[in-house]
């Protein structure tokens, strides 16, 4: 008899990334640890994990997960939703061929969130240039999974220790990123970051540094207008209604500890305005998360590094903590509010 939803310990799909780089290392490796307070289920190809981990020296036993009952796997087991791999393997070398492969990992473990056999999705790392070179349009996790569950708008939050860090815009080219800031934008992406600190993670009035797009925050005007025209009218209206955003602050010195000691987190205009310094302070043990879906998704802070394939020597940490973070943010969503989108 199957357990009820709510009493069992929160099963989590582990999907295993591209698989000439280091997501099937780290799988195997992760699977030689204690057992998380979670199910963990790798989904992706068990031949695959099966080698990767004798390559790098360990021993690992896979079995086919059983969604219909409770399975605690020991330390070198690991339970396996199975794809199967399109072409053979070769660690570090990329191939085409799996980019489907890929995808179909993906959209499982997406589809078993949305159907309940999961609580919660960890990504291991995917190569963007392999999956696009397949010929599928592939701009990255976040757009993947909110095209498939029908979320309006996804917002990239990446965690390290205290420090959390959203962006208004994700993985665009530096030069479309002032067009693509819009006052509908900015204010759907900051009150999504706002709704679920409070909702995801129990803080009851959540107080948001908002970064200026240019240097200076713009300098009144000088050295650009985006502050003036859009983002201090958002962060009015959002005060205005008594939610603490604080901003637009020049980015060069919003992230000193004088300013985020008393912050829950930190609204960055663009990627590579605000992760160098969230990776900075913790790279190796920091997690991404996906923000405004209807299930929990969390994921490395690291790309495929196909140097280290094969190797041993990758460090599990960043998924590690994925799990862990995966987990408890599963059992918290049993009971947070339910889910609704943003116009």
């Amino acid at each position: 008899m199957a357990l009820d939803q709510r009493d069992r310990c929160p099963r989590i799909a582990l999907t295993t990334g591209e698989p000439a780089g280091i997501g099937p290392d780290l799988t195997a490796m992760l699977a030689q640890q204690p057992p998380p307070a979670c199910q963990l289920v790798a989904v992706g190809d068990s031949t695959l994990l099966s080698e990767r981990a004798k390559a790098i020296g360990l021993c690992l036993e896979t079995r086919i997960f059983r969604p219909d009952g409770v399975v605690t796997d020991r330390q070198g087991q690991i339970s396996v939703l199975p794809v199967k791999l399109r072409s053979a393997v070769t660690p570090g070398q990329l191939a085409p061929a799996n980019a489907h492969y890929v995808l179909e990992t993906l959209e499982r473990a997406g589809r078993g969130c949305l159907e309940g056999l999961f609580d919660a999705v960890v990504t291991a790392p995917v190569h963007k240039g392999i999956i696009n070179r397949a010929g599928v349009p592939f701009s990255g996790h976040t757009e993947f999974f909110a095209e498939l569950t029908g979320a309006i708008q996804p917002v990239m939050l990446l965690m390290a220790g205290r420090l959390r860090v959203a962006l208004v815009t994700t993985h665009l080219p530096l030069r479309e990123v002032g067009d693509a800031i819009t006052d509908s934008h900015l204010e759907r992406v900051a009150r999504i970051l706002e709704r679920e600190l409070r909702i995801r993670f129990g803080i009851d009035r959540p107080r948001i540094l908002v970064a200026g797009l240019n240097p200076h925050a713009g300098e009144h005007g000088y050295l650009g207008r985006e502050e003036i025209e859009v983002i201090q009218p958002v962060l009015a209206r959002l005060r205005a209604e008594g939610l603490d955003f604080e901003g637009p602050l020049p980015a060069d010195t919003l992230f000193t500890p004088r300013r985020l000691e008393a912050a829950d987190a930190v609204l960055a205009m663009y990627h590579d305005q605000g992760l160098p310094v969230l990776k900075y302070a913790g790279f190796g043990r920091a997690v991404n998360l996906t923000l405004g879906l209807p299930i929990v998704r969390t994921s490395v802070d690291h790309g495929t590094a196909l140097d280290l394939a094969g190797t041993g020597r990758a460090e599990e940490g960043s998924l590690r903590e994925a799990v862990r973070i995966a987990s408890e943010l599963a059992r918290l969503h049993r009971t947070a509010q339910p889910y609704h989108s943003f116009p």
